[in-house]
């Protein structure tokens, strides 16, 4: 983005006092400085000399209620050609002449910088009809981090992006970004892994410091298209083309600490249902019932565990959302109760499209009541997807939201445990999204485009909670912006049968996890083109191993079930999912620890290990929790691969072998396992045998896998028991077991103390202790 030609700020006329910081006066806009906690700040900067209070639907609470978060204590001084805002954590300068603001740490380290120009001269803020951009200072070997669904690399330092909700795969949606790179720019090829845009868009980041380890982060609080270059060596920019600015900044220094304040203000998961962290089947197959009960006993007898079958869009009647094909599926509810009496739950796609099709129920009324979005000369306006001619809820308005929630509420009657909302970017097929406009005509596309999946989970998610008040909801999203976390899980969408492909679901798992969205997962074997055995077997090695665990591929593939590519591959596979159904206490458990603090499930190294410059760019390797360290087979016919094991100690998986940590060591890949390793100190709770699936599994014996540590020192860990299913997630239904490993010398103590008195259904006696010993 050339910023050249933008109209700089450059001067500041007037600073007061205000309650909750400073406001300055510039260039016929207002400036505000806002302490929101002793380690966050606001910087926001009128349009037209209005604020505008609510940008987005991201932030979800008031940054500045009393009974919000942390009490501010600050204080606002002005000296010669500058004012500061001082916290117990921050310093804000707020310079005026050139206006710039820079942010500080009360010690003196840098937050934030302003970058000067060419000639020297310091600006903040500029410029350029509805686009405005902002420059900042950064070393010359930070790292950035976060910004949501990225493909590339995980540290996303030396490149550029841009945030506009796409559908990847549709030529027409990326063909105008595509024709403004150069040739050589990865980003220009839909096939490499650093294709942007993506499906999500979350602008926020975060800044790792090469000289200090330390961390910074920022949140845009724009729904609007924007950019961020981290492509220069000394400086980065964030443009957006329109809306104002309002930005959080945080000072970190660890990244826990930023991502707990980020989802502080933007909302944490909720707790999701158990089931929903099981395996899940899922094909885009035009199926009949039959078929679905024949996959269903497959399972079972094959003693597979399984807890989901889903059903893509050939279930509807000519792709009319809320319809089944009656000829396809005579009896819906019949078979979503035979597959619930087997414990299995089901879960159908619903996409944002209504087809337009006068005598079409959902249509008809959508019409009558007003809720579909219009153009600009007050038409519904119509796209073109599945079902031909197709028209869009217009979710900014909150009667359209309570439509859409009655539609979910209705349609889950039948026996539904979950919603798929897909193309909801939203997908416009060739049909250019722009002369869709919002709440009733009165808001350009432009400021709800990257928003429109979350408003529509919204809406979604009041229709799920009105038809099932007891129970905790599930929703799977394509698409989504900040604070989607609240309401749904993400998939990363339509992906390849690719080495590649298994690659980078890595580092877009670890950007989502960084961005505040712990609940995600990539589709286990590649979803488009043709698997092979050994790509299916590596991706389910590692998927298992992944929060979001679906298994999932296109029409006309080759099949890709469990028992597609022979007896060995099956049972390896099963194995694997065995796994992850005995670790589903370990998994549950730091699913709670996610909705109480923010933090991911399948996380970068460098989030645990933020001091070590070893880890700063690998993203070939992951925790899967606090505890467990996931190296994946990434390449066709590797019998090896070397694995970084971080500060600790590590105990091999498989083998039981003890590893010192910080150092690298070479791990043999044989076809029935990937490398995986347990932290030393960890005591990693576990089912002694895998069921069929979570449905009413409550064991009588949980084992507790203690692995010692070679050194002194304490350990902590955490079990969480509850039903599983039901919104009553605190005490007492709920039993939280805190078991404590120390070391000293020879001597290894193991203590744990329960809380609560448990659930209806707990059957729980006593714990099993495993040890695993240096």
């Amino acid at each position: 983005m050339r910023t050249d030609h933008f109209i700089r700020f450059e001067r500041v006329d007037s600073v007061e006092r205000t309650e909750r910081g400073l406001r300055a006066r510039l260039h016929g806009e207002q400036l505000r400085v806002e302490a929101v906690r002793p380690d966050v700040v606001r910087l926001q900067l009128s349009r037209g000399g209005v604020f505008d209070e609510k940008p987005t639907y991201a932030v979800c609470v008031d940054p500045f209620a009393a009974d919000g978060g942390a009490s501010v204590d600050w204080t606002a001084e002005e000296s010669d050609g500058s004012w500061t805002l001082t916290t117990d954590e921050l310093v804000v300068t707020l310079w005026l002449d050139p206006f710039r603001v820079d942010v500080h740490r009360t010690d003196g380290s840098v937050v934030v910088e302003s970058a000067p120009d060419a000639e020297g001269r310091y600006w903040t803020y500029a410029t350029l009809n509805d686009a405005w951009t902002t420059r900042r200072r950064i070393g010359r070997d930070d790292a950035i981090y976060g910004l949501g669904e990225k493909g590339g690399r995980h540290n996303r330092r030396g490149r550029d992006f841009t945030m506009w909700n796409t559908d990847v795969l549709n030529e027409h949606a990326t063909a105008e970004f595509r024709a403004g790179l150069d040739a050589d720019d990865p980003r220009a090829d839909m096939t490499s892994t650093e294709f942007d845009p993506y499906y999500v868009t979350i602008p926020f980041f975060h800044q790792r410091s090469a000289e200090t380890g330390t961390a910074v982060g920022s949140f845009v609080d724009n729904g609007y298209r924007g950019e961020y270059e981290f492509s220069r060596d000394d400086e980065y920019r964030i443009t957006f083309h329109g809306g104002q600015w309002t930005e959080y900044v945080f000072a970190g220094p660890s990244m826990a600490s930023i991502i707990e304040r980020y989802t502080w203000l933007t909302g944490r998961a909720s707790l999701p249902p158990i089931w929903a962290l099981g395996y899940h089947h899922c094909r885009w197959h035009a199926y009949k019932q039959e078929d679905i009960e024949v996959i269903a006993k497959r399972y079972r007898d094959d003693e597979f565990p399984c807890d989901a079958i889903w059903l893509d869009i050939d279930y509807m009647d000519g792709y009319r959302v809320f319809t089944w094909d009656s000829e396809r599926y005579p009896d819906p509810a019949g078979m979503l109760k035979g597959l619930a009496n087997q414990g299995f739950r089901a879960i159908t796609i619903v996409d944002p499209g209504v087809k337009h099709d006068p005598g079409y129920e959902v249509y008809d009324d959508g019409l009558e009541k007003g809720v579909f979005c219009r153009t600009e000369g007050g038409d519904t306006y119509v796209g073109q997807v599945w079902p031909g001619n197709t028209v869009f809820p217009d979710f900014v308005t909150p009667e359209a939201r309570s439509w859409w929630g009655d539609l979910n509420a209705r349609h889950v009657e039948s026996g539904l445990a979950g919603i798929w909302n897909d193309m909801n970017e939203p997908a416009t097929g060739e049909i250019a999204p722009e002369a869709m406009l919002f709440d009733k005509g009165r808001a350009k596309h432009e400021r709800y485009h990257n928003q429109y999946a979350l408003l529509m989970a919204m809406g979604t998610i009041e229709g799920l909670r009105a038809a099932q008040p007891d129970a905790r909801t599930f929703i799977l999203s394509r698409a989504g912006f900040a604070g989607i976390q609240r309401y749904a899980a993400n998939w990363m969408g339509d992906n390849q049968a690719r080495w590649d492909h298994l690659w980078v679901s890595m580092p877009m798992a670890c950007g989502f996890g960084l961005s505040g969205q712990p609940f995600v997962g990539a589709d286990i074997g590649g979803f488009q083109g043709d698997t092979n055995p050994e790509l299916f077997l590596r991706w389910m090695q590692m998927g298992a191993l992944t929060p979001f665990c679906r298994n999932h591929s296109e029409t006309n593939n080759v099949d890709q079930y469990p028992w597609s590519f022979g007896e060995e591959i099956h049972d390896l596979v099963r194995d694997v999912v065995r796994l992850r159904y005995r670790l589903m206490p370990y998994i549950y458990s730091a699913f709670v620890r996610a909705t109480e603090t923010g933090e991911p499930v399948q996380r970068p190294l460098v989030l645990d290990f933020q001091d070590d410059p070893e880890v700063v760019d690998i993203d070939d390797q992951y925790l899967f929790g606090r505890d467990l360290l996931v190296a994946p087979v990434t390449e066709a016919g590797m019998t090896s691969r070397s694995v970084y094991l971080p500060a600790g100690g590590w105990y091999d998986w498989h083998t039981g072998e003890f590893h010192e940590g910080g150092q690298r060591i070479t791990v043999d890949t044989p076809r029935e396992r990937i490398p995986l390793f347990a932290r030393a100190g960890a005591a990693i709770p576990m089912w002694a045998e895998a069921p069929a699936s979570t449905d009413d599994h409550h064991p009588e014996v949980v084992e507790l896998h203690v692995f010692d540590p070679a050194a002194d020192g304490r350990w902590e860990s955490v079990l969480v028991e509850d039903d599983g299913l039901t919104v009553a997630e605190g005490a007492p239904e709920r039993l939280t077991t805190t078991v404590v490993v120390s070391r000293a010398g020879d001597d290894v103590q193991v203590e744990h103390t329960t809380d609560g008195p448990g659930y209806a259904a707990h059957a729980r006696t006593r714990f099993d202790v495993v040890r695993h010993s240096a």
